[in-house]
């Protein structure tokens, strides 16, 4: 159980607010710092004493925000051990990204470490932005609430938000779903017949390929190397294969975590218009930079035959499960009755938390940045100390290592542990098979809990690469 101190809660606090009654100002600054996991689930609180000398506020004034706290279910007193913040239920089990592992994932009641997920948890601030969109939610709900392509301040906020990357775009071109996965599902209904081929590089985000493949597409691969998308490669693939689709991931691949400049982005944009082929651009890591915001385009600024796929998952937060279609014109109409085949929209309320965001100006806050890029280069240096045979890279952005292993164990090593869930690179190949030299490691989680992972998997590795 972690204990915070008087001095970090007073840096954690800030400035008061004046406006309101201090006692008030301190209970909804402690209960926003413990719902936004600032504070953990099980850390002890300073006690009212060090508290009144940090914070320099009354006792009285002290206490009552604590008593607001425990009686709002954000924290609990235990004799001997004073006050406890905790969030109301206990945190929930679960919340990571499903990925097909072939029976490596998660039982439930599990307490092992899960390293098969790479998204980060929700930034500061989240339950604010609820409250304040909570405040527009009247004008919605005096509809019936069915917004099949998205409600019009977020279709907005999107299209300024591509406009001002380079890629001029109107409100119609934009199509709000539940999720990137459901944003690729609809571009696969929209544009190709069972039956026909879906072009992938390997490795690539294995519920892409799932989504696409419950509508009946065959899929191929074409390899990825440690450098990028090898354009030479995906042009003879082009030809030989023919594909309907291709799925492109040019920003911060997951997991490969390459970058490509705009040079790769305009010929791979020209290969596939000259093989009739359309791209769906896979955009959900594009601003996980964590080194220097990229100078590139959006690749859709090259053709306009590309179906671009947004996401608030990983630069915001999972919770939100809200994805997006930026549409070429002659295929918006497709597209849209395609997205309503499936759903009539997302939920209105989480749209207007993302408009709030986009309009901010806010994608990947920067904490969660700054943490990001620390828990790249700190896991980096510990594999290196620990397990110096791997050969990680080390990706400007992104939310993961891809680790090349010194002998093909990686489904052995997955196996082997109990205490830690890991991903096989086998799950992120086009054919399910294969990649056994490699695994991601997820660096999003919290250091504590990496610090525990880290040691386990090196002396599970030992065992299965005697």
């Amino acid at each position: 159980m972690g204990r915070v101190t008087g001095a970090a809660l007073a840096g954690m606090l800030g400035t008061a607010d004046s406006s309101q009654p201090a006692y008030r100002w301190l209970f909804e600054t402690l209960r926003s710092l413990i719902a936004n996991g600032r504070i953990l689930h099980g850390a002890v609180l300073p006690s009212e004493r060090e508290a009144v000398a940090r914070l320099g506020l009354s006792r009285t004034t002290v206490s009552r925000a604590y008593a607001e706290l425990r009686e709002s279910g954000y924290a609990s007193s235990r004799q001997g051990s004073g006050t406890i913040a905790q969030i109301p239920g206990g945190p929930v089990a679960g919340g990571a990204e499903p990925l097909p592992l072939g029976g490596f994932g998660p039982m439930p009641g599990s307490t092992a470490l899960d390293l098969t997920c790479a998204a980060p948890n929700a930034p500061t601030g989240m339950l604010e932005e609820f409250q304040t969109a909570l405040e527009q939610l009247p004008r919605y709900a005096a509809t019936m609430g069915y917004y099949p392509l998205g409600i019009e301040p977020l279709r907005l906020a999107l299209a300024d938000y591509y406009t001002r990357k380079g890629l001029p775009t109107g409100p119609d071109q934009i199509i709000v779903t539940s999720g990137a996965l459901s944003s690729v599902a609809a571009a696969g209904r929209a544009v190709m017949a069972r039956g026909q081929s879906v072009l992938a590089e390997s490795p690539t985000y294995p519920n892409s390929l799932l989504a696409l493949k419950a509508h009946g597409a065959r899929t191929a691969a074409v390899p990825i190397g440690p450098e990028g998308s090898d354009m030479d490669q995906i042009a003879s693939a082009l030809r030989t294969v023919s594909p309907s689709m291709m799925l492109c991931l040019p920003d911060f691949h997951n997991p490969v975590g390459t970058l490509l400049d705009d040079a790769r982005r305009e010929r791979w944009a020209a290969e596939l218009d000259r093989s009739g082929t359309i791209g769906i651009i896979d955009e959900t890591c594009a601003e996980l930079w964590l080194d220097a915001e990229p100078e590139v385009l959006p690749m859709a600024a090259f053709s306009k035959n590309l179906i671009t796929v947004g996401s608030a998952s990983k630069s915001h937060w999972g919770g939100l499960r809200l994805g997006w279609l930026r549409t070429p014109r002659h295929l918006s109409g497709a597209l849209a009755r395609s997205r309503m085949s499936m759903d009539l929209g997302a939920p209105v309320l989480e749209q207007l938390v993302l408009a709030q965001l986009l309009n901010s100006g806010a994608t990947l806050a920067q904490s969660t940045r700054d943490s990001l890029r620390d828990n790249r280069d700190w896991m980096i240096a510990e594999l290196q100390r620990l397990l110096p045979e791997w050969k990680p890279n080390r990706p400007a952005g992104g939310l993961s290592l891809w680790c090349q292993l010194p002998q093909p164990r990686s489904s052995a090593l997955a196996r082997q542990l109990r205490s830690v869930l890991l991903a096989p690179g086998s799950t992120f190949a086009v054919e399910g098979h294969g990649l056994e030299h490699y695994l991601r490691l997820p660096f999003a989680q919290e250091r504590a809990d990496l610090e525990q992972a880290l040691p386990a998997i090196a002396e599970a590795w030992h065992k299965v690469a005697a």
